[in-house]
């Protein structure tokens, strides 16, 4: 059904579905009280990222399983791969659910992102290809792991710090989201991978700020 879709009516639609992810991201930048942590998590992050190459590892991830399904077009299971991991792992919906999830057991915002990531991913198939469904295993893996975390965060973080880290890490992770929307426009090529360790950056910015300033 997807290879019935003309390339020009594929092509349109990712410049939009690029424009839709690049607003989200601007909404989720928004969200930072401290912006110049934003600025420091991205340089320092990137910086780390660049060292360990994150982009590569999830690249060859993504080439393995194209070598595994046997799709026979290098290159378009591991971008689709790649680019719809990092849509649907980096945002605040994915924190939030899973912290409410374990925490409180109110799954309600998770179901939420399901259906938005279920339509999304859709879309998203039709124009990147299949490599797009097999983003559901990190993402569950990475949501999973804070639900079945959050108790213990529960335990050691106070309620004021853990909504500071949510507001930083969520405008940190829309900087990313914006350079995804433009890498799908074509205007950028952003190795968006390599900024993720800046999300930690941020984690350990503001635990310093809440605790010496």
């Amino acid at each position: 059904m997807f290879t019935r879709i003309p390339d020009k009516t594929k092509e349109t639609v990712m410049k939009v579905i690029g424009l839709a992810v690049f607003l989200l991201g601007a909404q989720m930048g928004f969200k930072s009280n401290e912006f110049l942590i934003v600025i420091i998590s991205l340089v320092v992050g990137a910086v780390i990222g660049e060292w360990i190459d994150l982009d590569r590892i999830l690249n060859n991830i993504g080439i393995w399983i194209e070598k595994k399904v046997g799709t026979g077009q290098h290159g378009s299971v591991s971008r689709g791969f790649v680019t719809a991991t990092l849509i649907f792992v980096i945002g605040a919906m994915s924190v939030v659910g899973s912290l409410d999830s374990g925490l409180r057991g109110d799954h309600q915002v998770l179901y939420t992102k399901s259906i938005i990531d279920g339509f999304t991913s859709i879309v998203l198939t039709t124009t990147l290809g299949i490599g797009v469904m097999f983003s559901a295993i990190p993402v569950m893996l990475y949501q999973g792991t804070i639900a079945l975390f959050a108790t213990q965060i529960d335990q050691f973080v106070p309620a004021d710090l853990l909504e500071l880290l949510i507001f930083e890490i969520t405008a940190t992770g829309g900087v990313m989201i914006m350079a995804i929307g433009l890498n799908i426009i074509g205007v950028t090529s952003i190795r968006v991978a390599n900024l993720l360790p800046g999300i930690l950056v941020a984690a350990g910015l503001v635990l310093l700020q809440y605790l010496y300033l």
